[in-house]
């Protein structure tokens, strides 16, 4: 089986595996294993910032962050496609008692004027809004590198307005191996940021977050509340060191399998596909074809992709599929397409 659905499906090789098993531990919530030490300062300066926290999973590095840029009523402007509106439970309301504001983008990147006309005026009766959130790479905008000029922008801006900026960098390692540029220039740009490890990475659990030291301190706090104080947790943290060490740099080969797999379904008629920038491809297939019954069939035969929208499929490269994977993919779309499409009549 050909597993596209998500690059969350990574597996630890045996050198990470190794990694893990010998890594020094000691107790987290007392700040006192080495090797979580190690991975939050070693993330920490890649991005430009002066501490950083280990955690869980993604959804609860966004939450922590925006709990401590916020107070219960406050609003939090994001994109309309953003992951923390779409995936992640309607947890702001939840655990902040904040609402968001989803704002239509271009790919992920928000004109300021939009940004500045979903900031509530200052009225007794409204919400304050208090954080703006992006997010890049962005996953439904198909893995889009929303450039570091437009963020330059429209985050000084927001800075203006006076709210607070983090950024949902589960993907910014893509983008920035495949733009050949520091993570650190997109990092120093927001007040926090969070960044999967456990995504083309490779590692199997975890997140880090980033911020100012105080922006630390206050996170810590809310990650004990939201149950995600962990104890000899270097065992994980080790994952996360070695592939910084190891396998940064083979993202690029995640970028390259993406653009030869969206090349090849551009090729095949009834498929459109949209444009990707780092190792998301999505596409969909035209009123010709029936979308469930061509999940289905690809699915038949050894192809999985996952569905973000209704009739728009997303496939994600990553650790594990090769270039001989993106062609043989490509391979079985074509076949099925070609055996469930319905010809189109068309009158003189």
């Amino acid at each position: 089986m050909i597993d596209l659905r998500s690059d969350t499906l990574t597996k630890p090789t045996d050198a990470m595996r190794r990694a893990m098993a010998f890594a020094p531990v000691g107790d987290d919530v007392y700040s006192e294993d080495p090797t979580v030490l190690e991975l939050q300062e070693r993330v920490a300066g890649l991005l430009g910032h002066e501490a950083g926290l280990f955690v869980p999973s993604g959804v609860m590095g966004n939450q922590i962050c925006i709990k401590v840029h916020t107070q219960p009523g406050n609003e939090v402007i994001c994109d309309d496609e953003a992951h923390i509106f779409h995936y992640e439970t309607a947890a702001p309301s939840v655990l902040s008692g904040v609402q968001l504001v989803p704002v239509p983008s271009n790919r992920g990147l928000m004109h300021p004027d939009m940004l500045a006309q979903a900031v509530r005026p200052d009225i007794y009766y409204n919400a304050r809004t208090a954080l703006y959130c992006a997010e890049n790479s962005h996953n439904r905008h198909g893995g889009a590198s929303v450039s570091l000029e437009g963020l330059k922008h429209v985050t000084s801006h927001a800075r203006g307005l006076g709210l607070g900026v983090h950024l949902d960098g589960a993907r910014l390692f893509n983008v920035t191996a495949t733009e050949g540029v520091a993570p650190a220039e997109y990092g120093k740009l927001f007040d926090t940021v969070s960044l999967c490890l456990s995504k083309g990475l490779g590692a199997p659990v975890g997140s880090v977050i980033v911020g100012s030291r105080d922006h630390i301190e206050a996170a810590r706090h809310y990650r004990k509340m939201f149950g995600g104080g962990m104890r000899q947790v270097g065992i994980l943290a080790a994952a996360g060191l070695y592939a910084l060490e190891h396998q940064y740099e083979r993202l690029l080969e995640d970028s390259a399998n993406a653009t030869l797999f969206a090349q090849l379904l551009h090729d095949i008629e009834g498929i459109d596909v949209e444009p990707t920038d780092t190792n998301i491809v999505v596409f969909r297939t035209d009123h010709t074809i029936p979308y469930e019954e061509f999940e289905s069939s690809c699915a038949g035969e050894g192809l999985r992709f996952a569905l973000i929208k209704p009739g728009y499929a997303r496939a994600v490269m990553y650790l594990g599929i090769s270039r001989d994977d993106v062609i043989r993919a490509s391979e079985i779309i074509y076949s099925v397409v070609r055996r469930v499409r319905r010809d189109v009549e068309v009158t003189p």
